[in-house]
């Protein structure tokens, strides 16, 4: 406690009534909600009473060690810090007999929704558009994170394609509870809809959950806002904490008007502004000061430093992104040889994924190395989840959320209607998918024909797993991918050729993957064992996201946010790219203005903007005007470059970085 400031102090010790902690850019807000968790165990309250709740894993991650060094060995059995999902989920699998689930609640990802809304809307074509679904599983998203039932879709729907829609929604829901199965979305609704409709489990888990901590609390939806305020209940046992100038998601649903709801829900509500900034200078705080009050606020803040006013903000003027990308690796190679520093010390900010590409292509050639933040895992591949499937299926014939991905992978004509009287029979007799398909009884549900078709696959897929488990495992592996055509499959689907390569490739690579673990030990893994690995990969590679690596760092706007770096360069600052033309056209420049500011303040010594006077687009060189939001920043702490080459100093070092760079190349070949 000693080291926190006075209002930080009074957020930590405010337990008798609700708290929203105003809590502005590198004010410490992590550091009160880990401190207020210690302090409330140390005066009495059970670990176990205690909840909190936050966005990433990353980010629970990091609170949960935070605590754990703060308590100092104190008892913190059944704390519970994670993420609202996590939360929600585990709600449902306690609470599955009340909400009518069997055990193994399966977990739908927007692939597997994909997939179903695509045999959904084939079967009803005359009533749905095949080319709309990214459409409709938008739209359903949206619906469930504001609360919106099918029933009351159906209700509020304004023409005839909003009720389809609607319709729809209400068929999905309805399949995948027949699937023993829930989206992501759900896993927030599905607890708020039981909490709302059943006083008694209501009450179980305000008990369990006796004080409520949630962070980031400017991105909660309407669905996660009443889940929290129903835990909370009406004694409002809760701290929130939250910034409404980084709410950044209105387009995923973020809803920063939950912080004037908690004032009109919780009457008794204290607020606590943590304006102090531990992060940045003087001038960036200002800079960022400046540029956000030009949005609406419900509640006025005003970052402040005890820092040194700090370096002037530079503009770079480049004529175009070939020079804007060039001047800017040529200035870390520069900046980072004459100030001694790290390549992890600097970041490149940009509003748009695609920005990224020739910053890519130039920092490879100059050997600077680079983490480009938001590239796809290659777990993330579809057909990497589909032979996973397939391989989680051998292990486990129960696992139904498998079964649901490759039964139709490649297509057997299986169709949606009997995947759903499938679903059915099995929810009535709380078994697996796979295991229902060998019942005498579902031949009173499904024509022989569909039976035989079922009953076939999984009969083949139990020959193939007793042949994986005796014999040589990657060989039959190998014959089973065979059997099924699935590489053909791939490229006959693929956009174009090169794409069908790449999976193929992708393919042949995770087999590889396999094939090395299983060779690690002296006797080979069993394939259980060999899958369970291949899981905690994916986990362990995305925990390795937060090592510090000796890279500079590429990201959105939306990816840095949470983060700071000493030096940072935020690129294109222009009109209809920051701000971008979407928002523009649909007058959401406020959240463009707090994606801005979210920039300006990751910053903590340097800070860079730059624009060009040209761009390329969709093969076309367009003038460029420089973003409005420069002309928001005040002047007097900015210094504008006009175009210039590289200097001869900055060339000499360029080359010899670069020679170096060749050498160490040479001299690990």
């Amino acid at each position: 406690m000693f080291s926190l400031n006075p209002q930080q102090k009074l957020a930590v010790n405010t337990t008798d009534r609700p708290l929203l902690v105003l809590a502005g850019a590198g004010s410490g807000k992590t550091r009160v909600i880990t401190e207020k968790i210690v302090r409330l165990i140390e005066h009495g309250m059970a670990a176990r009473h205690i909840a909190a709740v936050t966005f990433t894993n990353k980010a629970a991650r990091e609170m949960k060690e935070r605590v754990k060094k703060s308590l100092n060995g104190q008892p913190a059995r059944g704390l519970r810090i994670s993420t609202f999902h996590t939360l929600g989920l585990d709600i449902i699998r306690r609470e599955r007999q009340a909400l009518g689930f069997r055990d193994g609640v399966a977990i739908f990802d927007d692939h597997d929704r994909s997939i179903m809304l695509r045999e959904l809307v084939n079967h009803a074509s005359d009533r749905y558009d095949p080319d709309s679904l990214d459409v409709y599983g938008r739209q359903i998203s949206t619906w469930k994170n504001l609360f919106i039932d099918p029933e009351s879709a159906v209700r509020q729907a304004e023409d005839s394609i909003a009720r389809q829609i609607a319709v729809l929604y209400a068929e999905y829901n309805s399949q995948l509870r027949a699937y023993n199965a829930v989206d992501f979305d759900d896993l927030i609704m599905i607890p708020v809809t039981l909490f709302r409709e059943n006083a008694a489990r209501l009450e179980f888990w305000q008990n369990r959950i006796q004080y409520l901590l949630v962070d980031e609390y400017q991105d909660t939806n309407i669905t996660q806002y009443q889940l929290v305020k129903l835990l909370a209940g009406p004694q409002g046992r809760l701290t929130v904490v939250g910034d409404d100038d980084q709410s950044i998601y209105a387009w995923r649903g973020a809803q920063p008007e939950n912080m004037l709801r908690l004032t009109e829900d919780f009457p008794r509500l204290q607020i606590i502004k943590l304006e102090q900034n531990y992060r940045s200078t003087q001038r960036i705080l200002k800079a960022a000061n400046h540029l956000i009050k030009n949005n609406h606020h419900v509640f006025e803040k005003r970052l402040w430093s005890d820092h040194a006013p700090g370096a002037m903000l530079r503009v770079l003027d480049q004529k175009d992104e070939i020079a804007e990308t060039q001047q800017i690796a040529a200035e870390i190679i520069h900046h980072r040889l004459r100030n001694n520093t790290e390549y992890h010390d600097y970041a490149i900010l940009y509003r748009s994924n695609h920005q990224s590409r020739l910053f890519e292509r130039v920092l490879r050639e100059n050997n600077i190395p680079y983490y480009l933040s938001g590239s796809a895992s290659f777990f993330a591949y579809a057909e990497v989840k589909d032979v996973l499937a397939y391989l989680r299926l051998l292990v486990n014939q129960d696992d139904d959320c498998a079964f649901l991905r490759v039964i139709n992978t490649p297509p057997r004509e299986i169709g949606q209607k009997t995947l759903l009287a499938l679903g059915n029979y099995a929810q009535s007799r709380s078994i697996s998918l796979f295991s229902a398909c060998f019942e005498m009884g579902l031949t009173q549900h499904l024509p022989a024909r569909a039976v035989n078709s079922l009953t076939r696959f999984c009969e083949w897929i139990v020959d193939t797993a007793d042949r994986a488990e005796r014999g040589d495992t990657f060989a039959v592996i190998d014959a089973m991918l065979d059997t099924i055509k699935y590489v053909e499959w791939l490229k006959d689907n693929a956009n174009n050729e090169k794409a069908g390569e790449r999976k193929e490739k992708n393919v042949f690579e995770l087999i590889q993957w396999l094939q090395r673990i299983a060779d690690k030990e002296e006797k080979q893994k069993p394939l259980q064992e060999i899958i369970a690995d291949i899981m905690l990969i994916d986990i362990l590679e995305r925990q390795s996201e937060d090592e510090i690596v000796d890279r500079v760092s590429l990201m959105t706007l939306h990816a840095a946010k949470g983060l700071e770096f000493p030096h940072v360069y935020l690129v294109g600052m222009e009109e209809e790219l920051l701000p971008h033309k979407n928002s523009l056209e649909q007058d959401t420049l406020e959240e463009e203005r707090r994606l801005a500011y979210v920039g300006i303040t990751r910053a903590q010594k340097t800070l860079t903007f730059s624009y060009c006077s040209q761009r390329q687009r969709y093969g076309d060189v367009i003038d460029c005007e420089p973003s409005r939001f420069l002309s928001e920043l005040p002047e007097e702490d900015l210094e504008w470059r006009a175009r210039q080459p590289v200097d001869e100093q900055q060339s000499r070092e360029h080359a010899k970085a670069s020679i170096a760079g060749l050498k160490s190349l040479l001299s690990g070949a």
